[in-house]
């Protein structure tokens, strides 16, 4: 390992991964030494279609020859900008037409939850066990895991956590609540998707309450789960739309995304309600206007159902309990932690790079880009599943 790297770079595990990247190329990920590594993971749902897109890349440097950041957010008309908003705008509902851009998608959630509390005038907000909306204070504070909040306690108050995918628990969402956080699909909860039936009375309830409904969609969106966002198969429509990860082709960007009158709340008492210097850096949107074009293009949303389908009907062993997910958002829960942390290494000695964590130790996520080819996704596929015959002592066919 890199000395500069353990002596000048905050870890945030005592045991990192510590592979040095040379380079990487759409599936793949070049290691030092030259050793390649199939990528099914996407720096956790980032890179979607592929690394290094040869489109996004063009952007980027086209973008670089006329300019870098130029003013704060919001003062100046900067074509990458606009020229994003209203591409992401042409696919999205009425009522989602407006985006403030961030540089993550933690800011993102906390831009969301400003505009909610700042449009209806209530402080109460609703979120759910499991979740995850990000790290800064704010995102912590409706993130439903112990084991992330508890050591940076207190945090924000008036925060009431729900049991996902209970419809009878939607009856705490009342006129004091300004909004309500869900992810779709929970994804450091363990790839967990909720139930149709649920989302629709979660919209319902926020209906009846004048809540805003707010969904996370930094992981799952931009064909993740075999539509656009994962609303879309829900047939559910939220208030406000929260997004990073994947949008920026690679590139530090997210946003949140709702009615132009909604976010106008943030243009007065007091003016500037919510800046940012970096946000939607005309670099970054002009890499995820290059991606969402290939994206939409190539029907990628529809090709990750496809894999999908492979994942699950080759990943089959008595060891591997279930392929939780939709399209390619997915888990792969095993029966142990100590099977687990075995499977993740041989697979990584094998060539093959998976997501796991030690919060969610018995679930490996499974999130490929959308554009894999079939015979790289197929050849890694079958070190996973040698892998955990391995390390599980036993055949695929016991």
């Amino acid at each position: 390992m890199d000395s500069r790297f353990e002596r000048h770079v905050a870890w945030t595990s005592d045991a990192p991964i510590g592979l040095s990247v040379d380079r990487a190329e759409g599936p793949f990920l070049y290691v030092e030494g030259g050793r390649r590594l199939v990528d099914l993971i996407s720096g956790i749902a980032v890179s979607s279609i592929g690394h290094r897109h040869p489109r996004v890349v063009a952007a980027i440097r086209d973008q670089v020859d006329r300019h870098l950041h130029v003013m704060v957010y919001g003062e100046f008309v900067q074509e990458p900008q606009a020229a994003l908003a209203a591409r992401l705008a042409s696919l999205l509902p009425p009522g989602l037409s407006t985006v403030y851009f961030t540089m993550t998608g933690t800011e993102a959630n906390e831009g969301a939850l400003k505009v909610a509390k700042k449009a209806t005038g209530r402080t109460g907000l609703i979120a759910f066990d499991r979740s995850y909306h990000g790290d800064t204070h704010g995102s912590l504070s409706v993130t439903g895991r112990a084991v992330y909040r508890d050591p940076f306690l207190p945090l924000l108050p008036g925060v009431t956590f729900l049991p996902f995918d209970d419809v009878r628990a939607l009856s705490a969402i009342d006129e004091s609540t300004a909004a309500v956080i869900v992810e779709p699909i929970q994804g450091e909860g363990g790839i967990r998707p909720a139930s149709a039936p649920w989302l629709k009375a979660l919209r319902e309830r926020c209906d009846r309450t004048g809540a805003l409904l707010i969904f996370d969609e930094i992981q799952s969106g931009f064909g993740r789960t075999g539509t656009l966002f994962a609303f879309e198969g829900y047939g559910v429509v939220p208030d406000l739309l929260t997004v990073a990860k994947a949008f920026g082709g690679g590139m530090p960007l997210g946003a949140f995304i709702g009615s132009g009158a909604l976010l106008s709340t943030l243009r007065r008492d007091p003016p500037l309600s919510h800046v940012t210097t970096f946000g939607g850096h005309p670099v970054s949107c002009a890499a995820a206007l290059a991606a969402l074009d290939v994206l939409v293009e190539e029907d990628l949303a529809a090709r990750a159902l496809r894999v999908g389908e492979r994942v699950r009907s080759t990943l089959r062993h008595p060891s591997i309990l279930e392929i939780r997910g939709r399209g390619s958002m997915l888990g792969m829960v095993l029966e142990d932690r100590d099977l687990t942390a075995r499977v993740v290494a041989a697979c990584l000695q094998g060539g093959v790079l998976l997501g796991w964590t030690l919060h969610s130790d018995t679930l490996v996520r499974i999130a490929p880009p959308l554009n894999i080819p079939f015979d790289v996704l197929d050849e890694a596929l079958g070190v996973v599943l040698a892998s955990v015959e391995s390390a599980a002592g036993r055949p695929r066919s016991v």
